[in-house]
């Protein structure tokens, strides 16, 4: 069986996401699902996550986004989804936008 094609996907998680381990438990259920790219905060409260992979695994990671960690209340999950570049070599914490 071949390989699905690598998609990527943009999310920009909001709600009660900073603070409750939300990055954290992003980047292990990232490398659970063998994706690559990065998960920040924002300054405006925000989690914004870039990820690639098979789609289909690309579409797990986003529902389980939606659901995020214990003690997080995701309250709305903006989603884009483009082609994969390949540039990252596995998942990794950011450090917040506009630090």
């Amino acid at each position: 069986m071949a390989d699905e094609p690598s998609a990527r996907l943009t999310a920009v998680i909001s709600g009660f996401v900073q603070g409750v381990g939300f990055r954290a438990y992003t980047e292990a259920t990232a490398a659970s699902l063998a994706l690559t790219g990065w998960v920040r905060n924002t300054s405006r409260g925000e989690v914004e996550v870039v990820a690639e992979g098979p789609q289909d695994r690309l579409v797990r990671f986003l529902a389980l986004l939606r659901r995020g960690p214990r003690g997080a209340h995701v309250i709305h999950v903006e989603e884009t989804w483009g082609t994969a570049t390949g540039e990252f070599a596995a998942f990794f914490i950011r450090s917040t936008y506009g630090d």
